[in-house]
């Protein structure tokens, strides 16, 4: 790079910038980058429509995967790791169409955040609001199994008025049966707790009413207990302070931190609650004991070198996995607290991004700030396929992924969901 110059690829020379007139300038650095993001992104969607899609390893296909399975050159769990990562390089967009009760709800806010439930029968929706705030509604997945492509979507029109950091499914009278929402209504934060019911197309008169919603500091991240040693708990991340109430007995626990915690998640098989900061720490609280100052109470603690964005535990619990705002993503071992993988790629400057572990498919999904969607294998750390988004990137066309091999339910459709401005993509297995 030289100062006051930039370099065009096209015509292979350098240009000085100019001062612009009344201190404004088109040519920009950042400028010059967009639009060479913009035409790999153009590119990388032509490949896609042509399907000239290969596999980013070599030798890969599924003759010889079902060649060497049958020579007893792989194992199953191998053979099936291996199908799975062919699987994601033949996948296909395709547009979802969505179905409403109300018609003039469907298609008209941008999507901010989409959550499936445990068996991805349903997803929970945020979308944002032109007025501000958010609406919220529930897609039932049911219908991605038909040639059509078509889903429901059932709204709750009764909360619009608060802004969403972060939701979560909760099972609190049958598998997830609830919804917990971190949100900003003004000033303060709120925490609430809704029943799923609350979105369906029945009489309104026969819905339950909302189980808990308390005001609070700003909100940044929450999680449900589904361990039965704190049974019926969620917690909330706040600014500088852990939050863990029981939902029927009313009962809080606090724990002050040093930093604001921006992602959590409980253990099923210890009563543990895993938290990740702002200051790049994360550590481990466990809930049954009381309140205690300082920090003599935290389990383990590990360290990033930026905001920790997204925590998930592996289901053997030994292992997490923790992404942050420098885009690195790294596999903690938490019986050593050390490192023993990083999945490079990823990009993240300021956003807080989810991480997505299918452990049973072997794959782990990220999308960056830049509007990437990127899948790497969860063995070897591979990055196995990059989807460009199908808008131009910008802060508010991030897209919003579920990935499973049963979308739908147990017989359902296997693939990637993509939610982006105001449509849903499905992203089918070959």
């Amino acid at each position: 790079e030289l100062p006051g110059f930039y370099y065009d690829s096209e015509k292979n020379r350098y240009f000085r910038l100019l001062p612009g007139h009344n201190n404004y300038n088109p040519l920009t650095k950042e400028s010059i980058q967009y639009k060479a993001m913009e035409c790999e992104r153009l590119r990388l969607l032509e490949e896609e429509e042509k399907q000239k899609k290969k596999t980013t390893r070599a030798g890969l296909n599924s003759s010889i995967l079902l060649q060497k399975r049958q020579l007893g050159l792989l194992s199953s769990t191998s053979y099936c790791r291996l199908v799975h990562e062919l699987k994601v390089n033949c996948m296909q967009r395709r547009k979802v169409e969505i179905h409403s009760p109300d018609s003039s709800v469907a298609g008209t806010n941008n999507f901010k955040i989409i959550v499936a439930d445990a068996a991805c029968e349903r997803i929970f929706t945020v979308n944002d609001v032109e007025h501000g705030g958010c609406k919220y509604g529930i897609i039932n997945l049911s219908g991605l199994g038909k040639e059509s492509l078509t889903v429901e979507m059932y709204d709750n029109l009764y909360f619009t008025n608060r802004k969403v950091n972060s939701v979560c499914w909760a099972s609190l009278t049958h598998p997830d049966s609830h919804l917990c929402l971190m949100g900003i209504a003004e000033t303060p934060g709120c925490a609430s707790l809704l029943p799923a019911s609350l979105f369906s197309s029945t009489n309104p008169g026969d819905r339950p009413g909302m189980l808990c919603s308390f005001t609070i500091s700003t909100a940044w991240s929450c999680a449900w207990c589904l361990n039965p040693q704190a049974d019926n708990c969620f917690s909330t991340g706040l600014t500088r302070r852990v939050l863990v109430t029981n939902v029927v007995t009313g009962h809080r626990q606090t724990f002050g931190t040093s930093s604001d915690v921006l992602a959590q998640q409980f253990a099923t098989q210890t009563p543990m609650l895993y938290n990740g900061c702002r200051s790049g720490e994360i550590f481990s609280i466990d809930v049954r004991q009381r309140n205690r100052k300082g920090q003599s109470w935290k389990a383990i603690r590990l360290f990033h070198d930026s905001a920790v964005t997204s925590i998930r535990l592996l289901e053997a619990e030994h292992y997490l996995m923790a992404a942050d705002m420098a885009g690195k993503i790294k596999l903690w071992d938490l019986r050593t607290a050390k490192c023993v993988k990083q999945y490079k790629g990823h990009h993240n400057e300021y956003a807080i991004l989810p991480l997505h572990v299918n452990e049973e498919e072997g794959l782990l999904t990220a999308v960056g700030q830049d509007c990437y969607t990127r899948i790497w294998s969860l063995q070897d750390a591979h990055l196995l396929r990059t989807i460009p988004s199908p808008y131009p990137s910008s802060k508010d066309a991030i897209p919003s992924v579920v990935f499973s091999s049963r979308l739908g339910g147990s017989r359902g459709v296997p693939g990637l969901l993509m939610a982006v401005k105001q449509d849903l993509y499905h992203f089918s297995y070959n």
